[in-house]
C-alpha cells in the first residue's frame, strides 16, 4: 500500500502518494492535468513502482481536495510544488504530468532545475489549434469517443468532484499558459509523448514542443487516446525509461 501525507502551503492542500523505495531506482512524481487526480496515472505509478521510487499526487481542488480562496496561476502551483517535494525530502525527479498536467512539471522544471533530472509531457496542452474554451471542449467531446468507459467513468466522476467553478478558474491559466517558451527555458531534458489518436495534443502542435527545448525526444504510442498513460501503461514507462538511458541528466 502507498504511503499518504498531506502537505498544506497557505489554503492550498496536497496530497501525496508514495510507494516503498525502491534501491537503486529513480524518484518519480505523477502530476494529473485538469479536472481529474491521480486516478488517471494508478496504472502507470503501478509499472513503474515495480523498478523506482514513485509518488503521484492530488493537486488542490482535484481529486477531493479543498478548493482553494486563492487562484493559483501555472507559476504558483510549480513553485507550491517544488515546496512540496522540499518538505517531503523528495527529489532530484523525473518529473511526469499529463494534459494541464504537462504545463506544471515543464514549469516546474524551469524554475527548479535542481530539483528536475527530466521532464515528461503526455498530451501537451494547449494546443495552438484548441486556444478558446470551445475548441477545447469540442476536442474534450471527441477524445471521449475514443477513451475506453473505464477512462470516461473516472474522469466524469472526478469533474463532479472538482466542481464547474474551481475547473473555470482554472482552465483559463492552462489556456493562457506558453508552454512553448517555458519549454525553451528547460535545463532538463524534455520527452513529449502523445497517443497516436490523441485529438487534444495534435501530432504538429506536440512535435513543435519538443523543438523548443534544447534537449529532447517525442514519442507517438500507436492508437491510444489523450489519456494514454491509462489505456497504455506499459508502453508509456518503456518510452519514459527509454527516454532515461537516451538522454543523460
Amino acid at each position: 500500500m502507498p504511503k499518504v501525507r498531506i502537505v498544506d502551503i497557505e489554503d492550498r492542500r496536497f496530497r501525496v502518494f508514495s510507494s516503498p523505495t525502491v534501491p537503486g531506482g529513480r524518484e518519480f512524481v505523477l502530476v494529473h492535468g485538469i479536472g481529474i487526480s491521480h486516478r488517471l496515472f494508478s496504472r502507470l505509478h503501478r509499472v513503474l513502482s515495480a523498478k523506482h521510487t514513485v509518488h503521484t499526487l492530488d493537486l488542490p481542488g482535484f481529486g477531493g481536495m479543498p478548493r482553494p480562496d486563492s487562484d493559483p496561476d501555472i507559476a504558483d502551483m510549480a513553485r507550491d510544488l517544488a515546496e512540496v517535494l522540499e518538505r517531503l525530502g523528495i527529489g532530484p525527479v523525473v518529473a511526469v504530468g499529463d494534459s494541464m498536467g504537462t504545463q506544471w512539471v515543464v514549469e516546474l522544471g524551469a524554475q527548479r532545475p535542481d530539483l528536475v533530472t527530466h521532464v515528461v509531457a503526455i498530451g501537451p496542452v494547449a494546443d495552438a489549434r484548441h486556444r478558446t474554451l470551445f475548441a477545447q471542449a469540442a476536442a474534450l467531446g471527441l477524445d471521449s469517443l475514443r477513451e475506453p468507459p473505464s477512462a470516461n467513468a473516472r474522469v466524469l466522476v472526478e469533474y463532479a468532484r472538482c466542481g464547474p467553478r474551481w475547473y473555470g478558474r482554472q482552465v483559463r491559466h492552462m489556456i493562457d499558459y506558453p508552454l512553448e517558451q517555458r519549454a525553451a527555458e528547460l535545463v532538463p531534458p524534455l520527452l513529449v509523448m502523445r497517443g497516436g489518436r490523441d485529438p487534444i495534443a495534435g501530432p504538429e502542435w506536440s512535435r513543435a514542443v519538443a523543438r523548443c527545448a534544447p534537449r529532447s525526444r517525442f514519442v507517438e504510442v500507436p492508437g491510444q487516446p489523450h489519456l494514454v498513460q491509462h489505456t497504455a501503461p506499459r508502453p508509456v514507462a518503456e518510452a519514459i525509461e527509454w527516454f532515461l538511458a537516451e538522454v543523460p541528466q
